[in-house]
């Protein structure tokens, strides 16, 4: 009995362990989003991986120019067989060796190819650094995304209220006979019309938090809550700056990685003009021989031996010729691959501070549309309900309330994207 009451207990204390583990709400603040995202998102973890892999092809390089030692055992029986030589047999009893090779060889063009091996490692790191900063600005534009809608909620569901409100006193008026039964048809679909406008943001909104989630590299039941508003983020000052910031070109990491392209192309030329170039190559050999018989035999394996050869390429018909002009081709193509990126980036620079600008002067608008329609709205309301006003004005007025709030919400995201953007490419 006590057995079946400790088990009874069990069962309820992990089934109530496991609820709060499912219940569980992670707030976050914009900081510690994107501390979660640099720890967890899986496309990170892969950039980092490449940093690993390069640093690997690098040293194997490498090793190609160090020592190479090979051990080898080796048996021969030749089946009784004996070696005639002058008039003698020579016994050739089975026999075991034992061999050990150390190796070396140098080019030229092991020496460049650890050198790009250098430069793509250095490539990867750069890469790693780019896909931390958009894994980071993708966090962020997806935390300032669901504020946005979630305040678009909230006003949604406060002009809902209101809606209903109005319907209420419209339906009561009705009633006692001093409205008609049109007017509150009206204010009736009106509300059906605002509800199903909430149910299809609310909808959107969780498709913005599963964003977030796949870029936490959370579970996808995972529940999260953002613990920042838009007004404690957004700061217009710290934007209007960026305005005034100097573009450095070599801060960004597009620049940089083509800057190490170009570095590329060229010791690719390098390394097809050791085509030329000699090779050269050293080796040890010890082997040690055991005959498994007691017949007299010649063992003409010597027990040690040194060889050093260097080897020159004489003529290759041409393909050495064409690999280097080839590759002298590709570091022309991009040298002015690099030229057309500068002019690029100058000109981004110059669009991405016309887009904040344009961005700050278009939310400073919509914000004043916004408290004027609220207020149009207000007015009219009130009118309304003392019947100086026909609920066509109020359906109006209503919606453009509406597609204030709603030109508002995406005047902020356009703002908070193009400051995004802007500080991307100086990479601040």
């Amino acid at each position: 009995m006590k057995k079946k009451i400790c088990l009874m207990l069990l069962q309820v204390v992990l089934g109530c362990t496991a609820l709060l583990a499912q219940d569980s709400i992670m707030a976050l603040s914009l900081d510690e989003a994107q501390k979660v995202a640099k720890e967890h998102n899986r496309t990170l973890k892969n950039a980092s991986l490449d940093v690993q892999k390069a640093e690997a092809t690098r040293w194997q390089t490498i090793a190609s120019m160090l020592p190479q030692v090979n051990g080898s055992l080796d048996y021969q029986n030749m089946c009784g067989y004996k070696m005639s030589l002058g008039g003698m047999d020579i016994a050739m009893p089975p026999s075991g060796t034992l061999g050990i090779t150390a190796a070396l060889q140098l080019s030229g063009t092991q020496v460049v190819g650890a050198y790009l091996g250098t430069i793509a490692m250095k490539m990867a790191d750069i890469s790693l650094k780019q896909t931390e900063q958009q894994i980071g600005n993708q966090v962020k534009s997806i935390y300032y995304s669901i504020l946005a809608m979630e305040r678009t909620v909230s006003l949604l569901e406060q002009n809902l209220e209101n809606l209903r409100t109005l319907h209420r006193t419209t339906q009561n008026s009705v009633d006692v006979g001093v409205a008609e039964q049109t007017d509150a048809d009206q204010l009736s679909v009106q509300v059906a019309t605002m509800e199903t406008t909430i149910s299809s943001t609310k909808r959107s909104l969780e498709m913005l938090y599963n964003s977030m989630r796949l870029q936490l590299g959370v579970a996808p039941e995972q529940r999260i809550t953002l613990s920042q508003t838009i007004e404690e983020l957004i700061n217009f000052e710290n934007a209007l700056t960026l305005l005034s910031e100097e573009f450095v070109m070599d801060n960004n990491y597009n620049y940089q990685l083509l800057k190490e392209n170009v570095r590329l192309a060229k010791q690719q030329v390098h390394m097809k003009e050791w085509a030329y170039g000699p090779t050269l190559t050293a080796a040890y050999q010890y082997s040690a021989k055991k005959y498994f018989s007691d017949e007299r035999t010649m063992n003409m394996t010597p027990p040690n031996a040194v060889s050093i050869s260097l080897s020159v390429p004489i003529f290759s018909s041409g393909r050495n010729f064409t690999g280097v002009k080839e590759a002298k081709l590709a570091y022309k193509k991009q040298l002015n691959t690099l030229a057309d990126t500068e002019d690029g980036l100058n000109i981004q620079h110059s669009q991405l501070k016309y887009n904040l600008s344009s961005a700050y002067e278009s939310f400073d608008t919509q914000k004043k549309n916004v408290e004027v329609s609220q207020r149009v709205f207000t007015n009219i309301s009130n009118k309304y309900e003392h019947g100086l006003a026909s609920s066509l004005d109020v359906t109006n007025s209503g919606s453009n309330l509406i597609s204030a709030q709603s030109s508002y919400v995406q005047a902020l995201l356009e703002l908070v994207n193009a400051q995004i953007e802007l500080e991307e490419l100086l990479n601040l």
